[in-house]
């Protein structure tokens, strides 16, 4: 029989991992065998430069975890995962898809996306979509070519009038 002291602790860290789906806009879980502790530690920084964080479970803590979110992830968690977690749905995606093309050993596995399940091709995807940044300045960018559009008719107008006068 497992010791009561080792059953709380247990439960503690499924609390835990409970927590952190729970708040997070996004998780995933992904293979870092064959990553160096500098490499995971450039990994975390770049991680928390989005606002986001990485933690090693044990899969099987994991599991009960994401069970009882009913979320069913039985065949995914074999073998070492670390589980990459953030509040902007798309920062921690971008940010493991972008330090995989660099680093080999890093393979993107599953995730949960705003509550869904989310497969690598799904994960891959989102990996492409410009951060939120970006789209801001795509929109302004936009939104500044009809400003420019209006401005340029007003003073046309404004010089049609005072030619009229």
């Amino acid at each position: 029989m497992a010791n009561v002291k080792i059953l709380e602790q247990k439960q503690a860290v499924i609390d835990e991992i409970t927590e952190k789906v729970k708040d997070s806009a996004t998780v995933v879980f992904f293979e870092y065998r064959g990553l160096t502790v500098g490499e995971m530690t450039e990994l975390r920084r770049n991680l928390r430069e989005t606002g986001s964080d990485v933690k090693v479970y044990k899969n099987t803590l994991a599991k009960r975890a994401l069970d009882s979110l009913n979320y069913d992830m039985q065949g995914e968690l074999n073998g070492p995962k670390a589980m990459a977690y953030g509040k902007d749905a798309i920062s921690p995606i971008k940010t493991l898809a972008k330090f995989a093309k660099e680093h080999e050993a890093l393979e993107i596995k599953v995730g949960i996306v705003d509550g869904e399940f989310a497969d690598t091709a799904m994960l891959n995807k989102l990996a492409l979509v410009p951060s939120r940044d970006e789209l801001l300045t795509m929109f302004a960018a936009g939104m500044l070519e009809h400003v420019k559009n209006v401005a340029i008719a007003l003073d046309l107008h404004a010089k049609n009038l005072e030619e009229q006068n």
